[in-house]
């Protein structure tokens, strides 16, 4: 768009015709289109990244939940034993398995809060902007 309002084609833009002006403007809009496009993709797999790492996240506190079950249960409740009754003592160590799972789970929902939702922001803001732009530059040139 810059070399419309600047005139950097061989003939000054007022001197082209009018065909030749849609033509440039399909062109320069075809690249907009393309580069814009690039920058929705690369935003959207950033926001991938983050949900794949919170729903990694939510794997892995399951499956610490998993094998805590089978190992701390054993070792807790059998030292909880000394001391107290053998009831109480497994109810102490499933209660410490479990927060510990639900601290996992927030964590893993943080992430993928960030990747929601999935829309590409900085594209859209760009491509408002480029419309403004396309907008103020044909006024401009219908004025003059």
């Amino acid at each position: 768009m810059a070399d419309v309002l600047n005139g950097s084609a061989a003939r000054k833009v007022g001197d082209q015709s009018t065909s030749e002006l849609v033509q440039r403007a399909s062109e320069q809009i075809t690249t907009l289109v393309r580069d814009e496009l690039a920058l929705a993709k690369a935003e959207l797999a950033e926001k991938g990244k983050h949900a794949g790492v919170g729903i990694g996240l939510f794997g892995g506190g399951g499956v610490l939940a998993l094998y805590g079950v089978g190992a701390l249960i054993a070792t807790g409740i059998i030292a909880l034993n000394l001391v107290l009754d053998l009831w109480l003592a497994a109810l102490i160590v499933t209660v410490v398995l479990f927060v510990a799972a639900g601290i996992l789970a927030l964590l893993g929902k943080k992430q993928v809060t960030q990747a929601v939702p999935p829309e590409p922001k900085q594209a859209i803001e760009s491509v408002k902007a480029d419309v403004d732009e396309v907008k103020h530059a044909v006024r401009d040139r219908s004025r003059a």
